[in-house]
């Protein structure tokens, strides 16, 4: 005979509270924010990538996964900014449903399940960008801390992505069979 847990409850009900619970707008236009500044922190790192981007200036990009819907136009100089607009050149929509999913599916770097509709060569452009820019975390934090604690820290966290990755794949496998892990 099963036993059921006593928490199974919970299991779905959390899900449920979560959607409930919703940011306040100006988190979410705060939110945005540091994502565009983020984005163009890591484009400034690379130069072919802006020389990219220039070269669509003032293209309309509407990135969406449930509720957020940011609006992204690149600028003359190659960064991103926050735009104001109903229509769109590009729209990307993520259709993973599941957050959870979408951050294991990152950490197995695995591209996520994504809507393209409007100018294909934007989206081209922004499918190298994907493909092409990386984000240096440890050269950004060796500016703050040095070079050996920010070699070490960055070992800790790519041991720690590996593990997450492992964990990730174990869960997959453990769905496609309809048990749970072991």
């Amino acid at each position: 005979m099963a036993t059921q847990s006593p928490f199974s409850w919970a299991a779905e009900a959390l899900p449920q509270a979560l959607a409930l619970l919703q940011p306040p707008a100006w988190v979410i236009d705060e939110m945005h924010n540091r994502l565009v500044l983020f984005l163009n922190h890591i484009l400034m790192s690379e130069p072919q990538a802006m020389q990219r981007l220039a070269r669509q200036k003032g293209q309309r990009i509407a990135l969406v996964y449930q509720q957020i819907n940011l609006r992204l136009v690149p600028t003359p100089a190659g960064l991103l900014e926050r735009g104001q607009f109903d229509d769109f050149d590009l729209r990307l929509t993520v259709m993973e449903p599941s957050t959870l999913e979408l951050v294991a599916a990152l950490a197995r770097s695995e591209k996520p399940k994504v809507h393209i509709e409007g100018d294909v060569q934007l989206a081209a452009e922004v499918n190298w960008l994907i493909d092409n820019v990386r984000w240096e975390a440890e050269e950004d934090l060796a500016r703050w801390i040095g070079d050996a604690p920010a070699h070490t820290l960055a070992t800790m966290a790519r041991h720690a992505v590996s593990a997450l990755r492992t964990f990730a794949a174990s869960r997959s496998r453990a769905a496609d069979l309809g048990g749970a892990p072991s």
